[in-house]
């Protein structure tokens, strides 16, 4: 199971710190990655890393923005959002793989609910 939290209201140029913790049997998680969606478009990649945190992805829309890392002894996962633009505003969710790292939703096997964040311009 995958419980995401951190998500708000927040102003343009602020940041937030999302974070994803899995419980139960994870010694099959792979790689980890955050969607985001908005209303009536598709599931759309932001970051991905492997879950010892030695490989990591981005969406170029948010590379240099965005930090994904995780904690193994916590079983978490973060994603930091610095300089957060109203583009950004979506609801987030985290994602589990067992077989690789990719930004393709299909390539994920375990989905948590979402966290919505919303940016003000």
């Amino acid at each position: 199971q995958l419980q995401a939290c951190g998500g708000g209201l927040v102003q343009a140029g602020g940041c937030l710190r999302l974070s994803c913790t899995a419980s139960g049997r994870i010694y099959w998680v792979y790689a980890m990655g955050w969607f985001r969606q908005t209303p009536g478009n598709e599931r759309e990649f932001v970051a991905g890393s492997t879950w010892s945190g030695g490989n990591a992805l981005y969406a170029d829309s948010v590379k240099g923005r965005f930090t994904i890392s995780s904690n193994l002894a916590e079983n978490t996962v973060y994603l930091q959002m610095n300089n957060l633009k109203p583009e950004d505003t979506a609801v987030y969710h985290c994602a589990a793989s067992k077989r690789s790292l990719g930004s393709q939703p299909i390539g994920y096997d375990y989905w948590g609910q979402g966290t919505e964040v919303t940016v003000s311009s």
